[in-house]
């Protein structure tokens, strides 16, 4: 199989994902594709960074590096890797463009490889679970982050192939991240295997993670209120 072949076969499982006759959907899709949708997340994953470490260094340490996270997932996939492979995005593409099924007129920028949405959700996601080590916690972060994903595939501003560029760069990121802060962390406190059903093995509150989980559940709700309000807009 060349590559004409391959970014062929992209566009047909594009158009395969993409939109639906469903405004129920188009106004989920619109909802949880929206950055500031998330971020009670975002909030709730700080709050038990702050809760579960007991000096400023530590919180501080994960704070940077889930900044990094962001920064080597998606900013630097903005600036350099979208402008130097320049390819366009599907609701742009020649060949598909008109075919492609957009929700308000929304189309996206110029370039879509690789997704920035899955690389930089999906380095949280990774580094997050890495860091907690707690399993509810990484399968809720998953599928949040594939979730994410979908959104894009479903607006038809990104082909699979971005797509699963971006989750594998995105869990390169969020290891190597995590990977930099065990080392770090290891300078200023010791390393403790906990053993108990009320905390992960690195220590974590499994009360604390239910607060993350609730959030997600309520992020998801509110994302369905919305998009049955969608329905009579």
């Amino acid at each position: 199989m060349d590559l004409d072949q391959i970014l062929d076969l992209d566009r047909q499982l594009l158009l395969a994902f993409n939109g639906s006759d469903s405004l129920f959907l188009d106004g989920l899709v619109k909802t949880l594709t929206t950055a500031a949708t998330w971020i009670p997340l975002y909030v709730s994953l700080l709050y038990v960074v702050l809760k579960n470490n007991d000096n400023l260094q530590k919180v501080l340490l994960i704070v940077v590096c889930a900044g990094l996270c962001v920064f080597f997932a998606g900013s630097l996939n903005d600036m350099i890797v979208k402008p130097l492979v320049e390819r366009w995005r599907p609701s742009h593409d020649d060949q598909i463009g008109m075919a492609v099924d957009v929700v308000n007129g929304y189309r996206g920028g110029d370039y879509g490889f690789f997704s920035s949405h899955a690389s930089n959700t999906f380095s949280i996601a990774i580094f997050f679970a890495l860091l907690v080590r707690s399993r509810v916690l990484t399968v809720a972060l998953v599928v949040w982050s594939l979730a994410n994903c979908w959104t894009r595939l479903y607006l038809g501003v990104h082909f699979p192939g971005d797509i699963l560029c971006g989750l594998l760069w995105g869990g390169l990121v969020g290891t190597g991240v995590w990977l930099l802060h065990y080392k770090m962390s290891r300078r200023f406190s010791g390393c403790c295997n906990y053993i108990s059903s009320h905390y992960t093995p690195t220590g974590y509150d499994m009360d604390d993670v239910d607060v993350v989980i609730s959030v997600l559940v309520m992020t998801l709700l509110y994302a369905i209120f919305r998009a049955c309000l969608y329905l009579y807009s």
